[in-house]
């Protein structure tokens, strides 16, 4: 049994041809809005109830050191197509279509394919068919997702959404809640497409500001218009993790009803840290979130990925980043990528899934500037202990997590001092790749 179960996962690493066109693993990657890895029971939270997802990592792998982006936009660019913001992130709210997405692969090579939840790149309503997916249901954050309402501007994406279903703008208006509407439209896409490979891309809206009541609260009003607060009362980010997790159990109820869930990988991560205004307990810390820095408040998200009798029940240390999906989701759907034609800066951790080594990739590199304007550009490059910001701040993340102090240059260790060195290689290797003038400036204290 050991014999055969190394020979099977070798064949998966070398990526050959272990099952029928037919028979290949089905994959949905769930991707919670604005929720680091401090909300998460199974990594130390204590704020908030998850029962589905502590099963989830309980009975899968649960990366310790996964790491996005800080904002929503370039955390979306990265994951879909496995490539450092330094290279490909154009503006807030744009996927170029000089780009190559995991879908657009994926069906190539005979997945169905289907996006549902939070787009935000770009408002062409052919975009998510241009970019692979067969099928959409999305909230779209400038113009069909907002309304005016006496002469005040309205936040559709929860309470009677509007939404655009496969290009075609829908206006929902009998007490509907977006997230419910999104799961139910992949829960069909899942029954009609049972019969052959699928992915299932679901980037949520939850638990994105305006912080509002969901059906499981209290006071949930099917009535309400949607929210003419951006933020909302901060008591309802606990209902909408909760509600996060309900959801990720319907799913997962949905492959067992259909006999899928010992052939699916099911992936779930968040689009980069908690927003601000709300504070978790975290190992014993007031954990503040920091959605929009380059801290580890606004970086550090969970990584669960559960596929029973395959993916092995484990805690992993090795370094993730989000261009590393779209590799990762390319290998387990037993695609061959050639570096001729993919220049990628992800690598696949299927090993790691599966009870191997892999090839841990050494640093973390992130680059940021929202709008594209000089002087704004940050960049940070890290292991899973130390830190480097562009503008020299080192900082040891294990015993300065909210990096308010900066290690000493000229009292650093020589480990340090070789550590440091590295990280700097990394942050002067990619400053090629950097069209702005990288102004030095960090937020690790703002």
């Amino acid at each position: 049994m050991i014999f055969f179960r190394h020979l099977l996962s070798l064949l998966i690493i070398g990526s050959c041809i272990l099952h029928s066109k037919e028979s290949r693993p089905n994959i949905i990657l769930i991707m919670a809005d604005d929720l680091g890895v401090e909300t998460m029971s199974s990594y130390g939270g204590t704020s908030y109830h998850t029962p589905n997802l502590d099963r989830l990592a309980e009975n899968g792998t649960r990366f310790e050191h996964c790491y996005s982006q800080p904002i929503c936009t370039p955390s979306r660019v990265q994951i879909m197509t496995g490539k450092y913001n330094v290279r490909n992130y154009t503006r807030f709210g744009v996927l170029p279509r000089s780009e190559t997405t995991f879908a657009q692969i994926l069906k190539e090579e005979g997945y169905a394919t289907c996006i549902a939840g939070k787009w935000q790149l770009g408002s062409e309503k052919d975009a998510p068919q241009y970019f692979g997916f067969d099928e959409s249901l999305l909230w779209q954050h400038i113009g069909s997702g907002r309304k005016i309402i006496n002469g005040k501007r309205v936040d559709k994406r929860y309470e009677n959404p509007i939404l655009q279903k496969n290009g075609n703008n829908i206006e929902y208006n009998n007490g509907e809640f977006a997230p419910d509407l999104m799961v139910e439209f992949i829960s069909e896409f899942i029954q009609k497409n049972k019969e052959q490979p699928f992915l299932v891309y679901y980037p949520m809206i939850l638990t994105h500001c305006p912080f509002v009541p969901t059906p499981h609260s209290d006071n949930w009003n099917p009535d309400s218009p949607g929210s003419a607060s951006y933020k909302g009362e901060e008591v309802y980010f606990s209902d909408m993790v909760e509600y996060v997790d309900h959801l990720v159990g319907k799913i997962e109820n949905v492959l067992k009803e259909n006999n899928l869930i010992e052939n699916t990988y099911l992936i779930f991560t968040g689009d980069n840290g908690t927003d601000r205004p709300v504070v978790s307990e975290f190992n014993g810390y007031n954990f503040p979130g920091r959605k929009g820095t380059m801290t580890d408040g606004g970086t550090h998200v969970p990584l669960i990925v559960s596929c029973p009798g395959t993916v092995d029940e484990s805690v992993n240390s090795d370094l993730i980043d989000f261009s590393d999906f779209f590799p990762t989701l390319c290998e387990i759907a037993e695609v061959k990528l050639y570096k001729e034609n993919y220049l990628l800066d992800g690598r696949s951790f299927l090993p790691q899934l599966i009870g191997y080594n892999g090839k841990p990739r050494e640093y973390v590199y992130c680059w940021y500037n929202r709008n594209m304007e000089p002087g704004k550009t940050r960049a940070t490059a890290r292991n899973q202990q130390y830190k480097l910001h562009l503008n020299g701040d080192f900082y040891d993340i294990k015993n300065d997590k909210m990096e308010v102090k900066p290690l000493n240059i000229k009292t650093l260790s020589p480990t340090q001092i070789q550590i440091f060195e590295r990280l700097q290689n990394v942050l002067d290797h990619y400053a090629q790749f950097d069209t702005l003038e990288n102004y030095i400036e960090s937020d690790a204290t703002k």
